[in-house]
């Protein structure tokens, strides 16, 4: 169903706004650094275990003793953080930066690129062809 006229001057002034005062959000992925998908998922697994472990030394800690209650409340703390700074650290892009990418846009997108790389593809091939 087609929008009507005002939806569609409402959508037009909607994202040239966005544009405009988000600029630094739309182009996010741009220089050779970006987000690994894999690490954020090894990232909050890690994170995931060691709120865990901080649990269980806390349930554990009569049964086990103060000194290993806290020995595996600092294990679990330290996995928690390694698994934030995992998830948070960029890794460099092999194929390199997106605006390189754009000039090849004519080529269809290998098989071997991630989700979001087609996607951050399709969105650079939109603006311009503005």
């Amino acid at each position: 169903m087609p929008l009507s006229e005002q939806e569609q001057r409402l959508l037009d002034e909607m994202e040239r706004h966005l544009l405009h005062n988000d600029a630094d959000i739309v182009t996010a992925p741009s220089g050779d650094r970006t987000l690994s998908y894999r690490n954020l998922v090894y990232g909050s697994v890690l994170l995931l275990v060691g709120i865990g472990a901080l649990v269980a030394g806390v349930a554990l800690g009569g049964q086990l003793g103060a000194v290993a209650s806290v020995i595996i409340g600092v294990i679990g703390f330290a996995a928690m953080v390694a698994g934030v700074i995992l998830a948070a650290t960029p890794v460099r892009r092999i194929g390199g930066t997106s605006r390189a990418r754009a000039g090849a846009a004519s080529k269809p997108p290998q098989s071997s690129a991630s989700f979001m790389d087609r996607m951050n593809d399709r969105w650079d091939r939109r603006q311009d062809g503005r």
